[in-house]
Formats: structure tokens, sequence, C-alpha cells
């Protein structure tokens, strides 16, 4: 008997022992589960009456947040199907700035349907196909009934900003916060689009929430270096310079051997006058305030004191950046290149208190395509969530003013889209017609959503929502305060086109990527989940399934949810 032929009945180890593979149907089942799991993590948040989440640290640190791409960010997830729908929200939180909560818990429900058709032996690809076409249709109906809007449409773009804070913990000021927020974002835009790194936001524990205000400059978290400079100066050339003014170092370590006293005297002097040299450039070109991202040596502090002028030391990178834009000014890498067309104009610049710590106030500039938030709270922890809220809202105006087209909220535009996609199920030919059928199904988990966080009957309020749907009213959304069901776009409830694309986009791509995936192996002891000696297992090492340490069981979380 030849050597093939004994080995012929005896199965070919592959894997080694301590790998652990999930096949087929189980695999698929372990990450619906997975991804089911995060999508209900965060669901409860969503709308107008969503909850919060406490995310508590091993160090005991506390986020109270209402935010869906903060609290996923936060969470200890270790499944990297799981980890798939947190990217969701992550793209999410990048691409438009709002609508995370949306996109995970469409991500979720999509999985839940599409487990229901796994089990009546519809393949996964051709779930896939039908998921991608609704997709795509529904990009197409959303478009089609977008409401175009401008940048002279102040009052849209305000409700814009407020629907974004609605639900989180700026909600009781969103009004006067939506109007800071327009008014940022308006700021800031110029003719190569609208980058809202220019919004820079300073937090303020002390006060409430509707004392936040905006300043229309940069406001820099540094104090003047001389306590004989002045304070305060009015109508200010401002110098930028990316460097130190200190005493020039050579490149090598180098000895000076000194024999006399005067060679001393000289050495001293010749460092004094390259100091005072650099001191006059600034003062010859009529700098009255420069802000360097070096040190300032101490003998340089007292001639710019003596000349008036303010001057601040290791100036973020950021900060210069910021300036420049705000006063027009440029950035120097040498102080001989300095000119007198380098130098920036601010109408104010002045060092203030602001919640019991000093920072310098570059206001009242000509054009100011950079400005500040100032935002105040009763605590730390109040403040934060103002924060993320604020961020959100910046998002979604930038957004619309890109896009020039808004939707109602409330849910409308999910009734709507679940409508329009089941009559074009009956188009589309073959299985794929009951993968679209489940697509527009998946879509009203929003506004059921909305009617559960808010303590109303989600059955009522859907069969409703639909009746005035297919009675041709597009706009007809949940008031979630008073559970009847109104027309959104009349209430002031409006959210960016690019907000519900994307979400749809996102978490189509999310659920067709886990449901293509029908074989998961993870090397190492998958038992353990989070013990020191499972970081190679589930860090990505030799045998590439990173951060799978948590697997377990059937779509185990790992403990983190």
């Amino acid at each position: 008997m030849s050597q093939r032929q004994r080995m012929g009945n005896q199965p070919m180890i592959v894997l080694s022992e301590e790998s652990q593979r999930t096949s087929g149907k189980d695999a698929q089942t372990m990450n619906i589960t997975a991804g089911k799991a995060v999508a209900e993590s965060v669901r409860t948040t969503l709308g107008p009456k969503g909850m919060d989440k406490m995310l508590v640290d091993s160090t005991g640190g506390v986020v109270v947040t209402n935010d869906g791409v903060t609290i996923l960010k936060e969470m200890d997830i270790d499944h990297p199907a799981a980890n798939m729908i947190v990217e969701v929200s992550e793209t999410q939180e990048e691409e438009v700035g709002d609508g995370t909560t949306t996109a995970v818990v469409v991500a979720g429900e999509l999985l839940d349907q599409a487990e229901e058709l796994l089990d009546q032996d519809i393949h996964a690809t051709t779930l896939a196909q039908g998921f991608r076409q609704a997709a795509a249709k529904a990009k197409e109906i959303l478009e089609d009934e977008a409401i175009e809007v401008t940048e002279d449409d102040r009052e849209t773009l305000t409700e814009i900003a407020a629907t974004a804070m609605t639900g989180k913990g700026a909600e009781s000021a969103k009004d006067e916060l939506a109007d800071l927020v327009v008014d940022a974002v308006l700021a800031v835009a110029d003719d190569d689009g609208i980058d809202t790194e220019n919004v820079s936001v300073e937090k303020v524990v002390g006060g409430s929430i509707d004392e936040s205000e905006l300043v229309e400059g940069v406001i820099v978290d540094k104090e003047r270096v001389d306590e004989n400079m002045p304070y305060a100066v009015q109508d200010a050339n401002v110098a930028l310079f990316d460097g130190a003014i200190e005493v020039q170092e050579t490149e090598i370590d180098t000895e000076v051997n000194v024999t006399d006293p005067d060679q001393l005297q000289q050495f001293l002097d010749q460092e004094e006058k390259q100091l005072r040299e650099m001191v006059d450039q600034l003062v010859e070109v009529g700098a009255d305030v420069v802000f360097v991202d070096g040190g300032i040596d101490d003998m340089a502090q007292h001639y710019l004191a003596k000349e008036g002028i303010l001057a601040v030391r290791r100036a973020k990178s950021d900060d210069l950046k910021r300036l420049a834009r705000a006063t027009g000014g440029q950035i120097v890498a040498t102080l001989e290149d300095l000119e007198e067309d380098d130098l920036g104009f601010a109408g104010s610049v002045a060092q203030k208190d602001i919640g019991g710590d000093e920072r310098i106030f570059v206001e009242d500039v000509e054009q100011a395509r950079s400005v500040t938030l100032i935002l105040r709270g009763g605590t730390e922890h109040v403040v934060d969530e103002v924060e993320r809220a604020v961020d959100d809202s910046l998002g979604v105006v930038r957004t619309t003013l890109l896009e020039g087209a808004v939707l109602p909220g409330g849910g409308a535009p999910e009734t709507e889209l679940a409508l329009q996609l089941r009559d074009f199920a009956d188009s589309v030919g073959g299985r794929e017609q009951l993968a679209v059928e489940a697509f527009a199904d998946a879509l009203e988990v929003i506004p059921r959503t909305l009617a559960e966080n808010a303590g109303l009957d989600p059955i009522d309020s859907l069969v409703d929502l639909r009746a005035r749907h297919d009675g041709g009213e597009l706009g007809a959304g949940l008031d979630a305060y008073t559970g009847d069901v109104i027309d959104m776009e009349e209430e002031g409830v409006v959210e960016p086109l690019g907000v519900k694309t994307q979400a749809i986009e996102s978490a189509t791509e999310a659920a067709v990527m886990i449901l293509r995936i029908d074989d998961v192996i993870a090397a190492g002891d998958l038992k353990g989940g989070g013990s020191d000696d499972d970081d190679d297992a589930g860090a990505g090492g030799p045998g590439g399934a990173g951060g799978m340490g948590g697997m377990g069981g059937m779509g185990g979380m790992g403990g983190a949810m």
C-alpha cells in the first residue's frame, strides 16, 4: 500500500491547536448577533427624548453623553464584526458630523432583517445585491424629495443647527447656540470651502449654557510673557513668528575659552546685541503684538516691554495658523525676513480673565475667517456634552451649505423611503425583491425607535405615519413631545440631505460586508478576552484576526456590552 493511500482518510491539520475557527451558518449568526448588540446599545439614545449613557473607564473617569459615536468609541468592544459597526459611526461623524446613531441603528436592523431571510435559505450574496439596489434607489428618492436651501436662508440654517442639538445636553439653550453656530460657520466659509477646524472651541466651567458667546477672532490660551507689557493693545499690528527670540545656538557643540574679563564682556555684549537687533526688527516694521512659536529670552522680554510690545511665547502652531487666517498676517520663519506687509491687523488684542484663566483675545479683525466659540456650563461634564452637541451642529450646517439641500426630520424620510421602496421591490426580479422589501422594513426602525424612546406606542405611530405618507404628505413626521404626526418642515425640524444619504450608504456597506463573511479564524486562546496573556491573540498577530479576544461564544461581546 502506498503512503498516499495510507494517509488518504486522515484529516489535514492546517491550523494550530490553539486556533479557533467558526464557519458557515455559525459564523454568520455570530457576526450578525454582535452587530445587532452594538446597534441595540445606542438605540435608546435616538431622538429628542433619547436617554444618555454613562461610560466609566478603568481609572474612574466618567463620560456622560447622548452622542452615538462618543459612546461607541469609549466602549471596550473586542468583537471584529462589532467593530465594523463602530466604524460606520466614525465614518458618519467624519463625513457629515451627525447621524451616527441613525447609521448604526439602521445597520443593526438590516442585519436583523437579513437573519430572517438567511433562515429562509436566501443566499447572502443575493441579500447583498438586493440591499445595494435598495440603497441606490433610496439615495435617488431622497435627492428627489430634498428641499433646496442657500446660505442666505438663515432661518433654515438655524433650524438645522437646532435640530442637531435636540436631545443632547445643549438642548436647553439650543436656539441661542444655533445662532452662534450659524454665525461661526458663515464667518469661516470662503472660496476654498468650509473648514470647521477654523472654528475654535473654548470650554469654560461656570455660568449657564445660554451665556456662551462667539468671538470673531482667536482666543489663545497663553499670557503675555512680562508683567510690564501692556494688557491691551488697540489697532494692533500683529507679527507671527515661527521661531524663537533667543540667542542663536550653533548646530554643533562648541567651547569658548576666555582668557580676559573683557573678552567675556564682549561675548555677553554680542548676545545682547543679537537680541536687541531682533527686537529692533519688530519695532522697525511697526509690530505692536508678536506671537512666537518658541521661547523668548529674558533680556528680549525686557526690550519688548520697554518698546510697549505685547509678546506671547510658545503659541501652538494651530493657533498661529488661525491667527494668520483671522488677522491676514503671514507666519515668518526668521525675523530678518519680516516686513510690514507680513503683519496682520486686529482692532483689539487684550489679555482677559475667562473662567479663572488668563487668555489672549484677538478681536475686531476685518474679516473674521477664524472664530472662537466660548462654551459655558455648570460642570465639566455639562460643558463636554455641550461641546459634542455644538460639534455635531457645526458639521450639519457645513454639510447643508456644501450640498444646498435638506430633508424633514422626525422619521419622515425613512417612512417615505419605506413606502416607495416597497413599490420599487415589485419591479425587482428574483429573490433580490425580498431583500429590497427587507431593506424598506429596516428603515422603519427609525420612526419606530423615536416613538419607543418617547414613550409612545410604536405600532400606532407607524400606522399613522404610513397613512399620512400614503396620502402624499412627504414631510409628515412624529412629534416626540405630543405624539402627533405633524408637518416637520413647517415645525422647523430639518436635517441635511447628506446626513441621511451617508447614513444609508455606510449602514448598507457595513451590513453587506458582515453578511458576506462565512468563516472566522482566530489564533490563540479566545476564552479570556482581556488578560495580558491574550494580548497577542487579540491584537492582530499571527493569524490576522485582530481584536477577536472577546468572541467567546455566539456573538459574545467579551463583556463589553
